[in-house]
Formats: C-alpha cells, sequence, structure tokens
C-alpha cells in the first residue's frame, strides 16, 4: 500500500501577536482571540520564502525517510505565495535537496489545499510504478492585508511527505475529494493581497466541502468516526475547524494534536501538512488519522491514514514539530512590517 516513508516540517521562528496587530489599528484584541481562537502567528525571516521553507521541510522528511534522495522522481511543492511568477519553486527544491535530474516536477496552486493536491498526484505515480518514491511539499508565506482580518491569522510554514510503497511510517488506506467552482477567496495577477467574499467564505465554501469530503470517505471506507484516532480538518482560524467537526459529531479532544492554527496562524497550503506531521510526532502503531484540507476556489481532499510499526523505529530520525513551536522570538508590527515587505521603499 501507498504511504508516507517519510515527514518533515519546518515553521519560522518569528511570531507577532494579536494584541500587537490590534493595538497599531485601535482594535480590540480580545475580538480577534476569541473570534478566531488565535493568539499569534508566525512570520517568514528575511531571508525566508516558500523556497527555503519548502527545502528545510523536505530536508527534514528526507532524514525521517532515511532514504536517498537521488530516488526521488517527482517533486512538487503546493503553494499560492511562490516567489516566481513565471518559474518554478519545484526545480529550485529539487536541486537543493540533491534529487536527480530525471525527475518530474512542478508547482501547484489551490489555495490551501495544495499541498495535498501534491500528496495525491504523488500517490498516483507511486502506485502505477512510474517513481520509486515522490516528494509532496505544501508551503506558504500567506499574505494578508493590513487592518484586514487576514492579517491577524495568514501565517508561515511548511510540511513535506516522502510518499512510496515500502518502508512506511503510515500507509494512505483511501483518498477522496470534493471540488465546485465557489469563489470566496482570490487574488489576481499583479495583487499584492488577497481578496474574500464573506458570504462565501463560511457556509458554502469551508463548512460545505469540509464536510461533503468527509462525508464521501466514510462512505468509501465504511468507518465511522469513532473509528479515528485523531482528526485534522483544515484550520484557517481556531474556530472553524471545531465548529466544523462539532457538525459532523466528531469530539474535540480528537482535534487536539492537529489544531496548530492559534499558535502558528493559518500557514494556508502548509496548515494540513505541519498539522498531519505533528500529529504523526505523537502517533502510535495502528492508530487511525482524519485528514480533510480545504482550499477556497473551492475544494477539498480527505484522507484515512493508517500508521505502522515504523513510526517508533524512525523517530529518532524525526525533527518534531515542537521544536520550531518552541523556539521563537516575538516582533513589533513596525519589525513585522519589514519582514513582510509591507513598508516600500
Amino acid at each position: 500500500m501507498v504511504g508516507i516513508v517519510g515527514y518533515g516540517a519546518y515553521v519560522p521562528r518569528y511570531r507577532i501577536t494579536v494584541e500587537e496587530i490590534a493595538a497599531v489599528w485601535g482594535k480590540n484584541a480580545e475580538t480577534y482571540k476569541k473570534g478566531l481562537i488565535i493568539g499569534e502567528k508566525s512570520v517568514p525571516g528575511l531571508d525566508e520564502d516558500t523556497i527555503t521553507i519548502s527545502v528545510q521541510a523536505a530536508k527534514n522528511a528526507i532524514r525521517h525517510g532515511a532514504i536517498n534522495a537521488k530516488n526521488i522522481g517527482a517533486v512538487y511543492v503546493g503553494s499560492e505565495s511562490h516567489p516566481y511568477a513565471v518559474k518554478p519553486s519545484a526545480t529550485v527544491v529539487a536541486e537543493a535537496i540533491g534529487a536527480t535530474p530525471n525527475m518530474t516536477a512542478a508547482d501547484y496552486e489551490f489555495a490551501c489545499k495544495a499541498g495535498t493536491a501534491a500528496i495525491q498526484t504523488c500517490m498516483g505515480l507511486v502506485k502505477s510504478g512510474m517513481v520509486e518514491y515522490g516528494l509532496a511539499i505544501g508551503a506558504d508565506t500567506s499574505q494578508g492585508r493590513p487592518a484586514d482580518a487576514l492579517e491577524y491569522t495568514a501565517g508561515a510554514g511548511g510540511g513535506a511527505f516522502v510518499i512510496g510503497m515500502e518502508d512506511t511510517v503510515a500507509d494512505i488506506e483511501e483518498t477522496v475529494s470534493y471540488t465546485t467552482d465557489t469563489p470566496g477567496f482570490w487574488r489576481r495577477e499583479g495583487q499584492e493581497y488577497p481578496r474574500h467574499g464573506a458570504r462565501f467564505t463560511g457556509k458554502p465554501e469551508y463548512f460545505k466541502h469540509i464536510i461533503e469530503a468527509t462525508k464521501l470517505l466514510i462512505q468509501k471506507t465504511g468507518y465511522g468516526f469513532d473509528d479515528f484516532d485523531q482528526v485534522i480538518l483544515h484550520q484557517p482560524n481556531g474556530k472553524f475547524p471545531l465548529r466544523a467537526a462539532k457538525m459532523m459529531g466528531i469530539p474535540a479532544d480528537k482535534m487536539k494534536l492537529g489544531l496548530l492554527t492559534p499558535r502558528i496562524g493559518n500557514l494556508y497550503s502548509g496548515a494540513v501538512p505541519v498539522a498531519l506531521a505533528n500529529v504523526l510526532d505523537y502517533a502510535k502503531p495502528g492508530e487511525l488519522l482524519l485528514v480533510t484540507s480545504f482550499g477556497s476556489g473551492a475544494g477539498s481532499d480527505s484522507f484515512a491514514i493508517r500508521v505502522t510499526d515504523a513510526i517508533e523505529e524512525k523517530r529518532a530520525n524525526a525533527t518534531p514539530v515542537e521544536t520550531y513551536l518552541k523556539k521563537t522570538k516575538n516582533l513589533t508590527y513596525g519589525r513585522y512590517a519589514k519582514h513582510r515587505h509591507k513598508i516600500r521603499m
């Protein structure tokens, strides 16, 4: 069965608190902290972007999987903040990790679910026998217009997964997708910040797609929610995934390990990959994980993932996500504005 051979994540050390942002715009921080269930978000360093984040996450995944990077036959980087409008991030990542040129590579973009789309693509290539290993990455340095609600949540980070057939730490038993043309979030060519249609953001986009994709997975696998030990839902904020879980009858305690947005913000394409990496850091052999991503525009990918015995054997090779969650440095709004290039010379 195709599955995850190795995984890795990376989250920049810099943080900015909700209080710091709210104070600049004369807002009540508690409104955002309680309404969005978020305390602070991650911020990329001055020399960090989607490519550097992807490279570090990929190196962690390769080391964890104990594989030779030259055996990777496909590299896909999912993001909505690729550094170049025309030039792939994937080729830079592939060369940086030492992959062979005899490979296929491409950038993916589907709002916040491009990383899980990359996983599905790698699954197909591996199962068909076209490649031995595929590397799927979801990473972002997400944007938020100053004073917009997105500014309180748009974080930075990414996760990477080596997909293969042998020596897996977790087998992907099933995956399904649910996709429609529902325009609730977009950024046109040349625009610096995304826009969002508020009336589409919740019920028509996030909740409908998360719930429908998860229901499809349940129907296809025959599992019930009681069969899953941990549940990960895309987390644009801390409130939406908890509400979606409640709507489906999923206990909140199954969401704890995978709900990272309150600590690091919404990592967009990196949100679900980093959350999954964190859950795998603590997972035990035999545990069953439910993972459902979401991307505006709109679609969701849902996975049933079974942890194998190799998770314990490879534990020593892992760089725990908690390493990046604990090592932090807070920024003032001025420093944050400089890091995010909000100040134009």
